[in-house]
């Protein structure tokens, strides 16, 4: 009887540790690929920034791809009218879409930040023109457009003109959405990912009432988000735009 409870003991010990292990090693592996996250961003996660030359000056912000990867499209962040590319750098996007093999680039608007204003983006035509611009000083071919809010007023007209110019939109309760008709949406092919928070109830409905017309589109919402909703949920937002990215061809 003694050596039959010794032997019952040992076993459950042993599933006791094997339960343990179960547990910790999945936990240690997480910690090393930290770690060496970590080590990528001490030695790479210095952000560059400059002033695109040319006609119409534009400051930028971008953090180094450890490994760019040529299947995956150059990522462009607009900003809000309360923000500029600084709120890209300070939230951890550039340096996490880096990370990840993105070449992630944010800019200052005209008239925003670092960014001298312009006289063309007082028209639709002259912000459409100044965005052309921007991709080709920075040599951007085919980029992922990230539009928040106030750059809806650059974005849109270039989706509406050029979207084939374009891998995939993202517009965030943007801007001017009523200024063009559902048949001007049905006729741009751009992957689109229609993202909002659900406290956001101003620009938000509008602007998926809108934008839904576009053919390709999806939609995210992240909950307990207001109008900026990358702020209020960041790992919600960076989740919703890696998912987007990842599926792009």
């Amino acid at each position: 009887m003694l050596l039959a409870r010794s032997r019952l003991g040992l076993l459950l010990l042993g599933a006791l540790l094997t339960f343990l292990l179960y547990l910790l090693l999945p936990a240690a592996r997480r910690s090393r690929l930290d770690e060496g996250k970590r080590d990528w961003w001490a030695a790479n996660g210095t952000v560059r920034t400059g002033t695109a030359a040319g006609d119409f000056p534009v400051f930028y912000r971008e953090v180094p791809a450890a490994a760019v990867s040529p299947r995956r499209p150059d990522v462009l962040f607009l900003h809000g009218q309360a923000f500029t590319s600084k709120t890209w750098e300070a939230l951890g996007t550039l340096a996490l879409l880096a990370a990840e093999g993105y070449r992630a680039v944010a800019i200052d608007l005209p008239g925003y930040g670092d960014s001298p204003p312009v006289e063309m983006a007082m028209t639709a035509q002259g912000r459409r023109t100044f965005l052309e611009h921007v991709f080709q000083e920075l040599g951007m071919q085919r980029p992922v457009l990230v539009s928040p809010s106030m750059s809806g007023r650059f974005s849109l007209p270039f989706l509406l003109a050029h979207g084939d110019q374009l891998a995939g939109f993202v517009p965030i309760a943007p801007v001017g959405i009523k200024d063009y008709t559902a048949e001007q949406y049905r006729g741009v092919q751009t992957p689109t990912l229609i993202l909002y928070g659900d406290g956001d109830t101003g620009l938000a409905p509008q602007a998926l009432q809108n934008l839904q017309h576009l053919p390709q589109h999806r939609v995210a919402v992240l909950p307990g988000a207001g109008h900026a909703c990358y702020l209020d949920k960041p790992e919600a937002f960076h989740q919703a735009l890696l998912g987007f990215l990842r599926q792009l061809k």
